[in-house]
């Protein structure tokens, strides 16, 4: 009999030189874990910045460690099995959680076994297909969190990818708030409208509170810069690797006194640390995707085994996908 720490199961890896494959990885993270669950991947979600540049061989050496997926297998620039958004159906394991469906912070793989902890039943009212976005709101709560917008707050996000619709949506939920989705990209006036946010294309108002920049573009972040009024906050939630990011920090950046800072959904938010676990953050997340309107969020669907040509296509920058959805049926 096979042991535990031996079985595979077919997965996705990333070779670090702009292709991938589909490769046996391991079932158990950690055999001698218990509790542990067993999971049957019903979909997955591709995070397109980040996996991307993890795709490209583009994690600098530097962040080889802190860039490591909680259950990443392999190490950096490859072969690596990496991901986070994995929705499947517990098949094994504690009993109490057979036959749930969860969310885990798992890579794109057919089978795995995890710590118990390691996975959140999905609410009654958030259907599998739409829970491959919970890492996604996951990060749009913490750059809230980090942001701390108040009520009637003029807020611009600069960058409309699936993290920054997220959190345009979320922000324009506050009472009074006036919040704009900056992005050229005319596909994603439509996205936007049915998420009931304003979008432009571009942006020449300089009195925003509360700026966030999620486009993933060293050049979006001087644009960031220019629409905050003084003493307002840039949350700067874009990560871009080795490649090095201009900011004009001359200009009225001192005289208006801004505060630049970044955000990053590896920790929690220090205003909330005190009081929230990053459990408590997922399950947060996974109830914010009740609501169906955030269908619109997933432009694209593939089956496993295409996995590689579509993360060659998406990683070239040859789509205009925002969360591209993978079934395992």
């Amino acid at each position: 009999m096979t042991s535990p720490s031996m079985e595979t199961s077919p997965a996705f890896w990333s070779l670090g030189n702009g292709h991938g494959e589909i490769a046996e990885g391991q079932v158990a993270h950690d055999a001698d874990q218990e509790p542990w669950v067993e999971v049957e991947t019903l979909y997955s979600g591709i995070s397109r910045g980040t996996e991307a540049l993890v795709f490209n061989g583009q994690v600098p050496e530097s962040e080889y460690q802190r860039m490591r997926a909680p259950f990443q297998q392999g190490d950096f620039p490859g072969p690596v099995r990496f991901g986070y958004m994995n929705v499947g159906r517990v098949v094994g394991g504690r009993v109490d959680l057979v036959g749930k469906t969860v969310f885990c912070l798992f890579p794109h793989q057919r089978r795995y076994r995890v710590p118990a902890a390691a996975v959140t039943p999905l609410p009654e009212a958030v259907p599998p297909e739409r829970a491959v976005l919970a890492a996604n709101m996951e990060t749009a709560i913490n750059g809230l969190w980090d942001g701390g917008p108040l009520v009637g707050d003029r807020i611009a996000v600069v960058g409309c990818g699936v993290v920054g619709c997220l959190v345009a949506w979320l922000a324009s939920r506050i009472p009074g708030a006036r919040v704009t989705a900056v992005d050229p990209n005319p596909s994603r006036r439509a996205v936007l409208e049915a998420l009931g946010v304003h979008w432009a294309s571009s942006l020449d108002r300089d009195d925003h509170d509360l700026v966030f920049h999620t486009s993933g573009h060293p050049g979006g972040l001087d644009s960031a810069l220019a629409l905050a009024d003084n003493e307002a906050r840039i949350i700067e939630m874009s990560w871009y690797g080795g490649q090095a990011v201009p900011a004009s920090l001359g200009g009225a950046f001192h005289s208006r006194r801004l505060t630049l800072r970044s955000s990053q959904v590896g920790k929690v938010s220090p205003r909330q640390a005190p009081r929230w676990s990053h459990a408590d953050r997922m399950t947060l997340a996974l109830s914010l995707l009740a609501d169906p309107a955030l269908d619109v969020l997933i432009t694209g669907e593939s089956s496993f085994s295409e996995l590689p040509a579509v993360m060659e296509e998406l990683a070239a920058g040859a789509s205009d996908a925002l969360c591209h959805r993978i079934h395992y049926s």
